[in-house]
């Protein structure tokens, strides 16, 4: 309506050239989207999950010889729980949140228990796993055979989005989005299960599906998309250069 400061969302993506729907956590997606920018592709951010950090109980930190993070929320999460910035933290990425000794396996959940298993040993103490609600594979259980003692603190909640935004829908409708980059099996089923709810599934057949893992990547096989790729490590790293491969093809 005129006057009323609203623009079209239509006719921004035609001004915006290529475009890449990212369905991360906002906290995740700034890096992704400067990335993208530096590509020549707008980054049109629809997250799948918000991330909302519990209140809990003073962490006890007595004889543990390091904290395991599988997602960057962990990082986050862990920064707001305690002061502490010094005592050894593996996690699955590269997220420090100002922790001073951080080691990252970059990759996925079994990277980070060969990491952890190679540089730790189970008589150093005992290990402090940070995760969220929703838990993706075993650490705990892969660790705890290995010899080492391991205790889960759940400090966030990742819950996820109802709809689809209007804007997204809007753009998803009129074909302007090229790419959707998708992080987890989570986030993918997610979307699966919200674009099938707005009626826009079928708008999938002129985008290519980007995922980090082939986990991630099965989830999205019953929507009818122009291409899938699958990043050849599961980290962002890799997953951009699975675009600049594609985006190479195009040219």
């Amino acid at each position: 309506m005129a006057g009323s400061g609203a623009q079209d969302p239509t006719r921004i993506a035609s001004r915006q050239g290529l475009q890449a729907l990212v369905t991360r956590p906002r906290e995740e997606a700034q890096s992704l989207a400067a990335a993208l920018t530096e590509r020549g592709v707008h980054a049109v951010l629809e997250p799948m999950i918000e991330v909302h950090h519990r209140l809990a109980a003073p962490l006890d930190l007595t004889s543990v010889q390091a904290i395991l993070c599988t997602s960057a929320n962990g990082v986050r999460a862990l920064a707001q729980a305690t002061s502490e910035r010094g005592l050894p933290l593996l996690a699955v990425g590269e997220a420090t949140e100002g922790f001073t000794a951080v080691t990252s396996a970059d990759g996925a959940l079994a990277d980070l228990v060969r990491l952890a298993a190679a540089r730790l040993r189970p008589q150093a103490g005992r290990l402090l796993h940070v995760a969220g609600s929703v838990v993706a594979g075993d650490l705990v259980g892969s660790l705890r055979g290995c010899g080492f003692v391991i205790e889960r603190r759940v400090l966030y909640e990742a819950r996820p989005v109802g709809t689809l935004s209007g804007p997204t829908v809007c753009v998803l409708r009129h074909g302007m989005i090229d790419f959707a980059l998708f992080f987890s099996p989570r986030t993918a089923a997610i979307f699966a299960n919200l674009a099938g709810i707005a009626g826009v599934a079928g708008c999938c057949r002129t985008i290519t599906a980007l995922a980090i893992s082939p986990a991630a990547d099965a989830t999205l096989a019953d929507l009818p998309w122009r291409d899938r790729r699958v990043a050849k490590r599961p980290n962002q790293r890799a997953l951009l250069d699975t675009l600049d491969a594609v985006l190479a093809e195009r040219r």
